[in-house]
């Protein structure tokens, strides 16, 4: 019984130190700063009834 709790607190002890590796083991100054995001162009309507008319002859 006592191996299993052993065991099992090496596994959180395990996971817990992977966790603040990942953490805490990014850039030396940081993210890179996200450039500005251009502005969507508006969506497109759907054609009409005259422009579909017009593509299929």
């Amino acid at each position: 019984m006592g191996f299993i709790l052993l065991e099992a607190l090496g596994a959180l002890l395990l996971l817990v130190l992977i966790v603040w590796w990942t953490m805490f083991a990014g850039r030396p100054r940081g993210e890179l700063p996200t450039p500005a995001e251009p502005a969507a162009p508006a969506p497109e309507s759907a054609p009409s009834a005259q422009q579909v008319g017009k593509l299929n002859g």
